[in-house]
């Protein structure tokens, strides 16, 4: 019998893979939670063998909550659900060492073969995002574009970033020219989403 921890925030979704899975003789269910940062706390008194998590969560995300699993359980295998697939995630996962990554819209016989090959130790990986991650293009920022660009999508204005990262506002705007040009961008916010998308900020 293989037991799982499942971490999903929205309660419908939460009940309805709970009752999926419990649909299996060889698996139950032993506790699920709705945010990340659940997850370790109910990992460590259930000690499931299987944690399946969403990877959209509130407090905590499921990178994040997989990351702590792997220093504190290491023996808990991570199965990641994803809902849009970006190649930024899928290249965070696979360095957090989840065992799989899945699409929300993947057939549920797929996630139950997925739960399985997972807690055998073997990986799976969503053939439309291994496709997505195998397009995906090296990281073209250096350290301080991704400083530069990461205050911008906080918010902070061109003589704040100045100011932080101890540069002059010419050089702030230099920096965003040329991160602007490596991204193919068509300006400052578009940079902003194709760095976050890509998982580099």
């Amino acid at each position: 019998m293989l037991t799982i921890l499942l971490a999903e925030d929205q309660h419908v979704v939460r009940g309805a893979l709970v009752a999926l899975l419990e649909l299996e003789s060889d698996l139950t269910v032993v506790t699920a939670v709705g945010s990340g940062d659940q997850v370790l706390p109910a990992a460590l008194e259930h000690r499931p063998d299987v944690a399946v998590l969403d990877i959209d969560m509130p407090v905590m995300d499921g990178l994040a909550a997989a990351t702590a699993l792997r220093e504190r359980l290491p023996e808990c295998r991570v199965l990641l659900l994803t809902g849009n697939g970006r190649p930024g995630h899928l290249r965070q996962a696979l360095a957090a060492g989840v065992g799989g990554f899945l699409l929300k819209t993947a057939p549920p016989e797929e996630l139950i073969d997925a739960i399985h090959a997972v807690a055998a130790g073997r990986r799976v990986l969503d053939p439309k995002l291994a496709v997505t991650a195998w397009d995906l293009a090296d990281n073209p920022l250096t350290p301080r574009d991704t400083d530069v660009l990461r205050l911008v999508a906080e918010g902070t204005d061109a003589p704040e970033i100045a100011a932080q990262l101890h540069l002059t506002a010419g050089t702030v705007r230099n920096y965003l020219t040329a991160i602007v040009a490596k991204l193919n961008a068509r300006n400052r916010t578009d940079a902003v989403r194709i760095a976050s998308e890509a998982g580099w900020i």
